[in-house]
């Protein structure tokens, strides 16, 4: 028996007195048995006769809208809940990509029928909330418990390329271990090339995912490596055969460093999805830069200017998976700089250095991407309990004010103004050069500021 809420319990009799029985899939389904929780629902409805009808009977309830229209789908907001409604139906593929399916309802369809769409026996699982019944005509429940990924249909699974990315954040979600039937499967069609007919936005939702909701993302990028998708998201392929330095990374590759370093940064997420996937991306990405750069130098293994190079395959990399602009630039300066909370830390830095730094990248997150690059990887002899340099450059930009953004300039063109320029192209180096002062500390304050400008004109 899965628990459900008054309102969600009231919401299934008010259709079942209208000859509709609801039937509750999916996420909300599987979540029960994994321990998790959602307020995101999939309701599959038998006995629907037209959306015009259902509709009506969905209002008095909150705010509905129609979406994907050859899905059929009606999402209501409800409380606390989102709740997707559909009725149960079949799929061929007729197309190219994602969404190349031809869609039949079948409103009388039993349900292990119409499971058989599903991807997974662990998102096949149903739950008749009247008679309280589990629906699980393919295995799901037993599949969680053992931490097996299965596909339910291996012939329609590969009718749609997205499940091969889908297998990769669930495996690692769900911290399961993919059945060696699905990953052929799945080996088979990346082979076919089936990732290409994907969008890039398709794609970055499944990686937001897997880097999102998942405790241990390296087991989705294991998987991936296993499956042989790492060449569709090249360089991340060449990581596995760059080696590093053994005293510095006993781990070994930089493939190795990089897993590591992701499952720590996970561990640091807050919560706010954009904030999280900046910084899971630029772990990702922080070494991209060291295939082409990596040398060996009397007998000792480098990867000189390995941040600077890898900003531009980084940047090449990210424009693969996504169009958010705001995004990307917020994470080539982690790349860029990822190795300079402990650069400066050794050079006991002055502040206008840190100040410098502030204006090129936010310090908070710079401090985030170093510490998961610290503590991913193995140590020799006794592992570190605290990350000297995050916490020390910390401090000074808490105390300089520029832990999460670069200082506002203390001179303005007003403050030219009122020393008599008229505005002008002059402004503009004037301008920068009191700001350079101010960030090397000629002047700390306004006041000082106007003394040195007077010193300029």
């Amino acid at each position: 028996m899965i628990p459900l809420s008054d309102p969600l319990v009231q919401l299934v009799e008010h259709l079942a007195l209208n000859g509709i029985k609801a039937i509750f899939v999916g996420g909300f389904v599987r979540d029960h048995f994994s321990g998790h929780t959602t307020s995101d629902l999939d309701i599959e409805l038998y006995g629907v006769t037209s959306l015009d009808t259902l509709e009506t009977l969905l209002k008095p309830f909150g705010k509905i809208g129609l979406y994907g229209k050859n899905f059929g789908v009606i999402k209501l907001s409800y409380g606390r809940y989102s709740i997707d409604f559909s009725p149960p139906r079949t799929e061929s593929k007729r197309g190219f990509g994602h969404k190349g399916f031809d869609i039949a309802w079948h409103s009388e369809l039993d349900f292990a029928a119409a499971a058989r769409r599903r991807d997974f026996t662990i998102n096949s699982i149903g739950y008749d909330p009247l008679s309280q019944t589990l629906l699980d005509p393919f295995g799901g429940v037993e599949d969680l418990k053992a931490g097996i990924l299965r596909c339910v249909d291996p012939e329609t699974f590969i009718d749609d390329p997205l499940r091969v990315l889908r297998a990769v954040q669930f495996a690692a979600r769900f911290e399961l271990t993919c059945d060696e039937h699905l990953l052929v499967l799945c080996r088979d069609m990346i082979g076919a090339g089936v990732l290409k007919e994907l969008p890039k936005e398709r794609i970055f939702e499944e990686l937001k995912k897997l880097f999102l909701q998942s405790t241990r993302p390296s087991i989705g990028m294991k998987l991936l490596h296993e499956m042989g998708g790492l060449p569709f998201f090249t360089p991340l392929d060449k990581l596995e055969t760059t080696p590093q330095e053994a005293d510095s990374h006993p781990e070994g590759s930089v493939w190795n460093h990089t897993l590591m370093a992701l499952d720590t940064m996970a561990s640091q997420r807050n919560g706010k999805w954009r904030d999280d996937i900046v910084l899971m991306l630029a772990v990702l990405l922080h070494d991209i830069g060291k295939p082409d750069t990596t040398v060996t130098v009397n007998g000792l293994l480098n990867a000189p200017k390995h941040a600077e190079i890898g900003v531009d395959i980084a940047n090449d990399w990210l424009n693969r998976i996504t169009e958010d602009k705001i995004l990307i630039s917020r994470i080539l300066p982690l790349v860029r700089y990822h190795g300079w909370p402990r650069k400066l830390y050794r050079a006991h830095a002055a502040d206008s250095e840190i100040l410098y730094l502030s204006t090129q990248v936010c310090i908070n997150d710079l401090v985030s991407v170093a510490k998961a690059d610290f503590f991913g990887r193995a140590f020799n002899g006794e592992s570190p309990t605290c990350f000297e340099a995050g916490e020390w450059l910390t401090e000074r930009a808490l105390a300089l004010g520029v832990l999460h953004e670069a200082p506002s300039p203390l001179l303005m063109g007003r403050d030219l103004i009122a020393h008599g320029l008229a505005p002008s192209k002059t402004f503009k180096s004037i301008l920068e050069r009191a700001y350079t002062a101010q960030l090397n500390q000629t002047f700390t304050t306004r006041e000082e500021g106007l003394k040195w400008l007077v010193t300029q004109l």
